[in-house]
């Protein structure tokens, strides 16, 4: 069985970062960091491993730092992947659901403190209803790290226990990457159980990969149980850091730093494309899969603040690239 949806993209912040003034109110600005503040586990088994990401972005010139999270309820447990976010970098609130500990409906609101550049606090909202009669067998589907264009596989096993006339209908993904299989049901008394195959194929985009499959059942008052996938699309071509800040430069002088670039195979940079001239690369030679790139920054002498991205392109794939911010500040601006 193939299940065909639809794979939404995280849409890239502009390269300018906004400064955050007196104007603007602390809630407001430390919410617009955030993808979305709410999200609905919907029915899941129990047992099973139930985490969202809730995303946030640092648009601003000044760093973000986040002091710490809190749940109002020990059903959720939510930590931080990264707690310092210089201009342009990400991180995630994670929201753990307890579903190993906590049954039927539950809900919390998760509270994010932040104490730079300003004090805010945003909430984030999290619900679900955890069934007690369905486990899944891993508790989810993770595929770990696999590089692009290849496949991964897992079994789940399936169990209902109750009457043995639940049987599930269908299985829905909004991830066209997916493929699925499902046995013929096993019945034995008060227990139905099924066992499935989860593919990821080669068709998977690169990145991190968080989906989840929607099981529909002929059980009227609770149709629908979820179960997420998670793993790791390792790209062909990667550079660190993804944005990197000059700092405060005086006018007049140049700075120095460095990007390294990353390749599955030996590959040569054919170019580095950036419409500020006061950017200078040195292009590294031959073909590896390993590249330092220098980049130079030569100030002028009028205060600026600077947000540029470039675009590294080699000689992968017919001109696979990748890009990077830089930032930076003029002195007297």
């Amino acid at each position: 069985m193939v299940f065909i949806g639809v794979m939404t993209l995280a849409v890239t912040p502009s390269a300018h970062a906004q400064t955050i003034n007196s104007s603007v109110a602390a809630k407001q600005w430390a919410e617009k960091m955030f993808e979305n503040r709410s999200h609905d586990f919907r029915a899941v088994g129990r047992g099973t491993k139930c985490e969202y990401h809730f995303e946030l972005t640092n648009l601003y010139e000044q760093d973000v730092h986040i002091a710490g999270v809190r749940s109002s309820c020990g059903c959720t447990t939510p930590t931080i992947t990264k707690d310092t976010l210089k201009t342009h970098e990400k991180s995630s609130i994670v929201a753990t659901f307890n579903t190993s500990t906590f049954v039927g409906q539950k809900s919390a609101v998760v509270t994010v403190i932040f104490d730079r550049p300003a004090y805010a606090e945003v909430q984030l909202t999290v619900s679900g209803f955890i069934r007690t009669d369905i486990t899944f067998e891993p508790n989810e589907v993770t595929f770990g790290e696999i590089g692009i264009g290849q496949t991964a596989e897992q079994d789940v096993v399936i169990t209902h226990r109750g009457s043995n006339d639940w049987r599930i209908t269908d299985v829905r993904s909004l991830c066209s990457d997916l493929q699925v299989r499902l046995s013929s049901p096993e019945i034995s008394p008060g227990i139905v159980r099924y066992r499935m195959k989860v593919n990821v194929l080669e068709s998977m985009p690169e990145g991190d990969v968080r989906e989840r499959l929607t099981l529909i059942s002929n059980d009227r008052n609770f149709p629908t149980t979820e179960m997420s996938i998670n793993g790791r699309v390792r790209p062909p071509l990667s550079i660190s850091p993804a944005a990197m800040s000059f700092g405060t430069v005086q006018p007049g002088a140049t700075v120095s730093k460095r990007v390294l670039l990353r390749g599955e195979k030996p590959f040569a940079v054919t170019q580095v494309i950036c419409p500020d001239s006061r950017f200078q690369f040195d292009l590294p030679e031959g073909s590896k899969t390993f590249h330092v790139l220098n980049v130079r920054f030569a100030a002028g002498a009028e205060p600026a603040r600077v947000g540029q991205e470039i675009r590294v392109v080699t000689d992968m794939n017919d001109g696979k690239s990748v890009t990077c911010v830089l930032t930076g500040t003029i002195a007297g601006s």
